[in-house]
Order: C-alpha cells, then structure tokens, then sequence
C-alpha cells in the first residue's frame, strides 16, 4: 500500500464492479479567481488566427460547458481594438491568447495590457505550439497568468480548457 499526498476518491464501476483509487493533486498553479466583479462571468474572449484552432476550440469548449460565450479574435491588434470598445461591464473573465498571431504576438498584446488598469484583473492565458523558455519566461513577466503548450491529444486539450475555464 502506498501513501496520497493528497484527498482520495474510490470510484466504484458497476459494470466492472472494480474498485479505481484517484488521487487528486492539484494543478502547481491555483487558478486566480477574479474578485473584479466588472467581468462578464461567462464571456471569454479568445486570440486565435488558425481556423482550425478556432473550430476545434468552439467544439470543445462547448462540449465542456456550453454556457461560456467565446468571441474569437485572429489579429493581435484587433483583440486590442475590441476590448478597448468593450465597456466595463462586459469585459471577458479571460483573454487566452495565441503567442503567434499577425500584428501583435501575445507578448505584444500583454505588454499593451500590462499598461491599463482596467484590464489588471483579468486572467489571461498564453497559448502556444512553441516550447521556447524565453517566450515562456517573457509572457509570465508581461502579466500572463499561465503559458500552455498547445496539447495534440484531445483528452489532454479538455483537461487544458478544463483548466483554463477555471479561472473564470
């Protein structure tokens, strides 16, 4: 026998009538949690430039919970121009941002952030196929809250927006 460092659940299968032991261990990074209450809730808003991205996402983020509302943007400089047009009240509960996207890349779009107060309180998510360190270590300076690496398993990119849902 073994020991959890952390809380247990037994999950028992009725049809294979086994006994499966699950060991929950948190994420290393919490989750923040808004206190800004100037956030939509369930708005989240998405910097995307690849179709594809943008398809897959839309799917699974609504088979994950449908009560998000998504608004994907595939410009850097757009994704600037639409939260400066959003008012207070309805600005996203999360930015996640491509690093790679025409115009601004994501550092470009945290640094522009970074310089308005109205957006502080507002998780934003980088990301990105590239695994580069200095791009990493760069975006977590410029206020990211986390820097994904674009998951190529589906059941690994639902525990990604799983992830990244929580911090709405």
């Amino acid at each position: 026998m073994f020991e959890c460092p952390g809380p247990v659940i037994i999950l028992r299968n009725a049809y294979l009538r086994d006994i499966i032991t699950v060991n929950i261990v948190p994420h290393p990074l919490t989750p923040y949690k808004s206190k800004n209450k100037s956030v939509d809730p369930k708005f989240i808003l998405i910097g995307e430039d690849d179709i594809d991205d943008e398809e897959l996402l839309k799917e699974l983020f609504s088979s994950v919970d449908n009560s998000f509302s998504l608004q994907f943007i595939e410009n850097g400089r757009q994704v600037i121009e639409q939260l400066s047009t959003l008012p207070d009240n309805r600005l996203p509960c999360l930015i996640i941002l491509d690093y790679n996207m025409p115009e601004l890349n994501g550092a470009s779009i945290l640094k522009e952030l970074k310089d308005h107060l109205r957006y502080k309180e507002i998780p934003k998510i980088i990301w990105s196929t590239s695994q580069t360190e200095t791009y990493k270590k760069k975006c977590l300076e410029l206020g990211a809250d986390d820097y994904i690496i674009k998951p190529s398993k589906v059941n690994d990119l639902l525990d990604t927006i799983r992830y990244m849902i929580s911090f709405c």
